[in-house]
This record gives C-alpha cells, sequence and structure tokens, in this order.
C-alpha cells in the first residue's frame, strides 16, 4: 500500500459504524424501526418518520448507475488519477449514495448494474466503490 493523498472519512459518532462495516468489507445502511425505510447517509433521524429508532443492517451491495460523471481533469495533485467515474448508485434497496465506479469510463452507462468493492487505502481506512456486476 502506498502513501494515499486523498481527503479521507472523519468519521462522527453517527458515520462510526459505517465505516467500521467498511473496513470489514460489509455495507450497512441504517434502517428506521418505525417505517422500516433503509437510510443513506447516516443520521440521527428517519428523513421519513423522524423517529429515532434506527438500527444498522448489512445490505446486498447491489445496485445500478444512476447518474455518472467522468473526471478528466484533476482538481489537484491528490486526484492526479484522472479520469475516474464519479457516480451516484441506487442500491437495490432504495437509498442514492456518492461513490467510483472502478471500470473503464467508456464501460460505464446509466441503469448499469453494480456491485460494491472496497478499497482499503490505508490500514485504517477503507472506501466504498462499485464495480460492474
Amino acid at each position: 500500500m502506498s502513501e494515499y493523498y486523498k481527503p479521507l472519512p472523519k468519521p462522527s459518532p453517527t458515520s462510526r459504524p459505517f465505516w467500521e462495516a467498511a473496513r470489514r468489507h460489509e455495507l450497512t445502511l441504517q434502517r428506521c424501526g418505525a417505517c422500516r425505510a433503509f437510510i443513506y447517509y447516516p443520521r440521527d433521524r428517519c428523513p421519513e418518520c423522524f423517529s429515532d429508532k434506527l438500527a444498522w443492517e448489512r445490505v446486498s451491495g447491489r445496485g445500478k448507475v444512476y447518474s455518472f460523471t467522468v473526471v478528466r481533469r484533476a482538481s489537484s495533485r491528490a486526484f492526479s488519477d484522472a479520469p475516474y467515474v464519479l457516480a451516484i448508485v441506487e442500491l437495490a434497496e432504495g437509498p442514492r449514495m456518492t461513490s467510483n465506479i472502478v471500470a473503464a469510463p467508456e464501460d460505464v452507462r446509466v441503469e448499469m448494474p453494480v456491485e460494491v468493492c472496497f478499497d482499503d487505502v490505508t490500514p485504517d481506512h477503507t472506501l466504498v466503490k462499485f464495480k460492474p456486476a
């Protein structure tokens, strides 16, 4: 593992379970105990019914590309690995999350099925990404 220069997540008490699961190569989302909605991004209350009865559940890791862009010009030296695909993935469970698609930019399409993969960028940080299914 080489030195990593990009910004890294700084888990809050609310998001810490998400990042700990990612380090175990598991994708977890909060689920509301009142209305049963899956929730992403991590928060203290359900955005659907405002309940605070949230629990973490492992999810399938499957989804589809909802939208994407190809970043071709690095915004800084840290992102000199351009081109790369920045996408919004709609998970099978419903929520949408922003992530990278690990594929050649010319191969990515809207509605393309994807599955989760994990990038261990440092010994303490694992990023959630997606690859073609």
